[in-house]
């Protein structure tokens, strides 16, 4: 096979629109690895299923990938959240065959959408309420417990034909800077990452995981390069957790990687990684073909040895075998495994309509611009509720006259705002619930406190209803 079919063949790239361009096809025919969907490329499950048809027309093998998480990160539900809990909620129901359930649930509708490869789930671990991109994407904290979830999950998305991909080794859960936008550096031993943040990516590598990802995270025993960057990163997949399959790289358009996409390319394949995630922002023609050029070129320099690239090649094309079979996914797992989830802490008891306040702040990266409130689903299930949109203490409190408030929040101890409004409201004496759907931080000195461990559809429909069901308890009580 000639150096720009191999070097075409490890590219990943994303792209616009909900059918594929013509560029894009023709790229397909002359060997070009595959796609990573995004929530551009999505409006429903027929429409992806049809765009994935007209890929594997081109090459029934192409790769189809997708950060379907579940959760707060979702692709296929975009436009309205996820039909399923993330990580984190998982991890809060503690139970691994319920864990296995979902996945294999969510990997069933990708099978069915012609996806092979979902890039989840996140094995990393929350050690930090400071981090600003895993946070619910994670199962917890507990490194056994998160790694029977992680092998669980994998197990479960692997049985229905789709590849799973343990992501982002070595651990990005212990930083506080968000790698879309800088790079970190682990604030950790190897000693202390062996014992802690590999836990997940071993109990992923026992049960099978067919790929994992790198993260653009620096350790610095390891020199200055990050790991999607760095040769030790891969020795240590290789040689110490005994991984033999597919290195995935997170996306290399990051800021992380210092934004030189065709140089982050060469200096990952030459580290060792195999299929190159070319990140949230889309090329064209003449951008891959500038990246597969400075592939040749390294190769014809002697930088990127031809065997190197022709097995990342090869490795890569091993994610683009199309599930075997389609199985009917269950929609209601999902709901099941959010109200499973949710956890109230003091006394919840609503004497009658509430008024609603979601305090939104801006999501990160790779959650993107997914739909997140509670009150929509408590003006459902509560008639008379009242939605506000209120900045201060005193503003609330007119609003309130004397009514139950339901505050929202994602991450709290993580926004002075919210914080300080959330602190401020409980304060001044208001009968106030704080519904928190990201990772739990300390308490406000609220009345009650509901936990849903992550933000979407489903987890926030499932704090409705434990909230609507307070209110129909107290009534009985009266």
């Amino acid at each position: 096979m000639s150096p720009h079919r191999l070097a075409a063949g490890v590219l990943l790239p994303g792209f616009h629109g909900t059918t594929a361009p013509d560029w894009l096809l023709a790229r397909l025919a002359d060997g070009l690895g595959g796609v990573v969907y995004f929530g551009r490329n999505v409006v429903d499950d027929a429409q992806v299923t049809a765009l994935s048809a007209q890929l594997r027309a081109v090459r029934a093998d192409v790769v189809i990938g997708i950060d379907e998480e579940g959760g707060d990160v979702t692709r296929l539900d975009y436009g309205r959240g996820s039909e399923v809990p993330g990580n984190h909620a998982l991890g809060a129901a503690g139970d691994p065959d319920l864990t296995r359930a979902v996945a294999a649930s969510v990997g069933a509708r990708l099978a069915a959408c012609g996806v092979s490869l979902n890039l989840a789930p996140s094995a990393d671990l929350v050690l930090t309420l400071d981090d600003p991109v895993i946070g619910v994407r994670s199962f917890g904290s507990d490194p056994m417990a998160a790694g029977v979830h992680v092998a669980a999950y994998v197990e479960g998305m692997q049985a229905v034909g789709v590849a799973a991909c343990a992501k982002h080794f070595p651990g990005h859960g212990a930083s506080t800077v968000d790698s879309h936008a800088a790079l970190p550096v682990l604030p950790r031993t190897v000693a202390e990452l062996a014992a802690v943040e590999f836990v997940p990516f071993r109990s992923a590598v026992a049960a099978g995981v067919r790929s994992i990802m790198t993260g653009h995270l620096v350790v610095p025993e390891w020199g200055a390069e990050p790991a999607t960057l760095n040769p030790v990163a891969v020795r240590v997949l290789r040689e110490q957790l005994g991984f033999t399959g597919a290195i995935v790289t997170d996306g290399l358009d990051m800021k992380a990687v210092g934004g030189d996409l065709a140089a982050g390319a060469v200096r990952s394949l030459v580290a060792g990684a195999d299929a190159l995630c070319l990140g949230g922002e889309p090329l064209d023609d003449a951008g891959l073909q500038w990246l597969i050029d400075s592939i040749v070129a390294a190769v014809e320099s002697g930088t990127l040895p031809l065997e190197r690239l022709a097995e990342a090649a090869r490795r890569t094309a091993a994610l683009g075998v199309p599930p075997a079979r389609v199985e009917a996914h269950d929609a209601s797992l999902g709901s099941e495994a959010a109200r499973r989830a949710v956890e109230v802490r003091g006394t919840l008891a609503l004497s009658g309509p509430p008024v609603v306040l979601d305090l939104e702040v801006e999501a990160s990266i790779a959650v993107g611009d997914v739909p997140w409130g509670l009150g929509p689903y408590l003006t459902e299930l509560i008639p008379g509720t009242t939605v506000v949109s209120a900045r201060t203490a005193d503003e609330v409190a007119a609003v309130a006259a004397g009514r139950t408030v339901v505050v929202v929040t994602r991450e709290a101890h993580r926004f002075p705002f919210t914080r300080d409004l959330v602190s401020s409201l409980a304060k001044i004496g208001l009968d106030l619930v704080h519904v928190e759907t990201g990772v739990p931080g300390p308490d406000l000195g609220t009345v009650a406190r509901v936990d849903t461990h992550g933000g979407s559809r489903v987890c926030l429909r499932a704090a409705a209803e434990r909230i609507a069901a307070s209110q129909r308890l107290e009534q009985g009580n009266q």
